[in-house]
């Protein structure tokens, strides 16, 4: 990657809100350097060009930052670490755990740990329906995911009491229905670098008031 695709990025941060943390942007590109290298091998995404890797895989990836909440997050079927990996290294307080089953996705997500130091990092090569899990999340974030109704059969166990499920989207044509269970908002993003409309469903566990009746 070249100066010009560092200050392109380092602008895509700055419209995110998202601060410069010790050489963010430099470990965010040498993570698209590895992806690069690995996909001429092993055809991990369809995304080839360095710009576009650099704002429809990192800044769309780090566009629910600020949306994140507590300690625990997992990130449901992660691909090649998209969203997990740009988001463990905007936060390395936060612990995350990167589902995924690919197994040549699994591998070079391990490497991708091993190379970017990411010990806040945890990688599960598995659906997800079959992981359990003794501690539960307090987020699960979904890109490129599946059906909501999907997301929520398969996922929704492994979230802890208070959670949240972010559901990263593009239109939303699901925008008027409601989830059983569930409260849902829809927030809607501007990534920089992509044109198109971008959507974060946001869901949490409908709990019913005491006395309420429900």
């Amino acid at each position: 990657m070249t100066g010009d695709h560092s200050a392109l990025l380092q602008r895509g941060l700055r419209k995110l809100g998202i601060a410069e943390n010790a050489g963010l942007s430099s470990r965010l590109l040498a993570f698209l350097d590895l992806l690069s290298k690995w996909n001429k091998v092993y055809n991990l995404t369809a995304i080839r060009d360095p710009e576009a890797m650099i704002t429809h895989h990192l800044l769309d990836s780090l566009s629910v930052s600020t949306l994140l909440s507590g300690q625990r997050v997992l990130d449901v079927g992660t691909g090649p670490g998209l969203p997990g990996i740009p988001l463990s290294m905007a936060h390395p307080q936060r612990d995350f755990v990167l589902i995924e089953s690919s197994a040549k996705k699994t591998r070079f997500i391990r490497q991708a740990k091993l190379e970017m130091g990411l010990k806040n990092v945890d990688v599960i090569h598995e659906r997800v329906e079959k992981f359990e899990n003794v501690e539960l999340f307090d987020t699960i974030v979904t890109r490129a995911y599946s059906s909501v109704e999907r997301i929520l059969s398969s996922s929704a166990h492994l979230l802890g009491p208070g959670g949240q499920i972010l559901a990263m989207r593009g239109r939303m044509a699901e925008a008027d229905e409601q989830y059983a269970g569930f409260r849902s908002r829809i927030i809607p993003v501007d990534v920089p670098g992509i044109e198109g409309a971008r959507h974060i469903l946001m869901m949490t566990p409908d709990i019913p008031e005491q006395g309420s009746g429900r």
